[in-house]
């Protein structure tokens, strides 16, 4: 055989492997609102910077049908590129060949750019779009899985791993996002659920359509399986690339730093009238993080789960910073069980990837119920003291009004290792709130007054100008510095500077154990 005629097999191949299922499983895609791996993947990364790697791997399954069965591509798509002209590995899964069905080589496939990934210190994503194992390999593509959870695991923490489910994922399936760091979901076609509507009809009797068993806005809202919704599969990529702006490559790299052209020492004099003079009054804390970190540019991650705090990322001065803080608009930025979750999460990540954590804290404390107790509140409020005990990076906080008992030492008080404490002339510091804490200790003399509510009030005043300031944290040197709330931008700036060669050293251990 001739050089030429070589070429022209090799082009012939690669022909028949580009074009996945064929035509008509690429139209059924199509019409069903989806993009193929290889447009996702064309979509996702900067134009012309995808190489493909294992692009000629096939199965090697003689089970039932599958002799002779071809699969190109073996259902998924693998290899790197750039996002922002940064290095990631990415893989796709490919619906249009055998439903994108995961076996021993799809697995394997997927296995190496993770492998890859940490060799090379960059980013992982994977895009998800699969009917599952394929159950002709048996055993052998549940040891596909297996073995992408083990390297889930080991990456963890080493580089970011991104999950983005562009159609239905269902069974073992799911677990691989649920082991990386975010997940994306696509309204009205991503799907996830360990079991489906079927199976839970047959079983339980109980009758839920897909969609509300799985869908992105249940994950995004109610189970806190995802951490953003995207309106459709190129908001998703704009999402996607958004959020990898903000993260540094692996875990030995600082976050991207970007001049934004704000000025570190603006002040906003509006931030001086953002209190409500009745302390029972929510505001958006939104508004406040806006005004105070760069062009008031704040990605919110998980944004429609608990809603009562506050996480994300943003710049400050150039500097990427991970943002948690209470949001007095829901809940009154009580701390439960979803947002101690959910902010624990985040400071873990972020600590892992050297990512400075300022916190914004108005917090009246946890939220009281039965059904919190019997939910464990006690323990999921525990990874948050734990999360921020472990974190190591920088740690600045801003208590800009309540700040009560045990929800104040939770929210990264000098106590759990904050390096920088600020508090603005609105803090309200104090083991309970003055009508609570009036009530405890002035009860006897209340109750003998003469007029007991004449009486209360009083105690209740005296109490605020006491006990309900900045200033008694202050004077113990819990509290560095009491600002004006106009302060608040160049007072983080100039700490997070100071705190840039922060070094802290820990016990040696193997690992510890948070109470999950």
């Amino acid at each position: 055989m001739s050089t030429k005629s070589k070429i022209d097999e090799l082009l012939q191949l690669n022909k028949k492997v580009e074009a996945g299922g064929g035509k008509t499983a690429i139209d059924k895609q199509h019409k069903s609102g989806k993009l193929t791996a290889r447009e996702r993947i064309e979509r996702l990364l900067d134009p012309e910077t995808f190489t493909e790697i294992d692009k000629y791997v096939t199965h090697r399954c003689v089970n039932f049908d599958m002799v002779g069965k071809e699969a190109p591509g073996e259902g998924v798509i693998t290899g790197y590129g750039t996002v922002n002209g940064r290095l990631v590995y990415v893989f796709a899964q490919d619906f249009t060949v055998l439903g994108g069905s995961l076996g021993e080589m799809h697995a394997m496939k997927i296995c190496k750019v993770l492998d890859l990934a940490v060799k090379m210190g960059a980013p992982c994503i994977g895009m998800n779009d699969s009917g599952g194992a394929r159950i002709q390999e048996a055993v052998d593509a549940l040891s596909g899985y297996g073995q992408i959870f083990y390297r889930n695991t080991l990456a963890s923490g080493v580089v970011p791993q991104i999950s983005v489910i562009m159609g239905p994922c269902a069974g073992g399936a799911v677990y691989s996002p649920a082991l990386t760091d975010y997940v994306f979901m696509v309204k009205n076609t991503s799907l996830m659920f360990i079991t489906g509507p079927q199976v839970i009809k047959a079983v339980t009797g109980e009758e839920v359509s897909s969609e509300t068993l799985g869908g992105a806005m249940t994950h995004n809202q109610t189970s806190g399986v995802a951490h953003f919704a995207a309106e459709d599969e190129e908001d998703c990529f704009n999402q996607i690339r958004a959020l990898l702006s903000y993260l540094p490559s692996n875990n030995l790299e600082e976050a991207p730093y970007i001049d934004t052209g704000d000025d570190a020492e603006r002040m906003d004099e509006t931030l001086n009238d953002v209190i409500p003079d009745n302390a029972n009054s929510p505001y958006d804390m939104v508004d406040v993080i806006a005004k105070v970190v760069d062009n008031g540019e704040f990605l919110q991650t998980m944004p429609h789960y608990a809603k009562n705090m506050l996480t994300g990322y943003a710049r400050l001065d150039g500097r990427v910073i991970g943002i948690i803080a209470n949001q007095p608009k829901f809940l009154a930025g009580c701390l439960d069980i979803n947002a101690s979750d959910k902010a624990a999460r985040h400071i873990r990540f972020c600590d892992a990837f050297n990512i400075p954590l300022v916190t914004f804290v108005d917090v009246p404390g946890y939220l009281p119920g039965a059904n919190q107790e019997f939910g464990g509140i006690i323990r999921h409020g525990a990874k948050l003291l734990y999360a921020y005990s472990e974190a190591t990076v920088p740690k600045m906080t801003v208590v800009t009004r309540k700040a009560y008992g045990g929800a104040y030492i939770a929210m990264c008080s000098r106590h759990l290792g904050a390096d920088h404490v600020l508090a603005w002339p609105t803090a309200e510091i104090a083991v309970m709130g003055a009508e609570g804490a009036a009530n405890i200790i002035f009860r006897k003399d209340i109750e003998s007054a003469e007029n007991p509510t004449e009486e209360r009030a009083n105690k209740i005043a005296d109490y605020k100008e006491r006990f309900a300031t900045p200033y008694v944290a202050a004077e113990r040197g819990y509290v560095d510095q009491v600002i004006e709330p106009k302060e608040t931008r160049p007072r983080l700036a100039n700490a997070l500077e100071m705190l840039s060669t922060k070094r802290e050293s820990r016990p040696a251990k193997k690992h510890g154990n948070i109470p999950v």
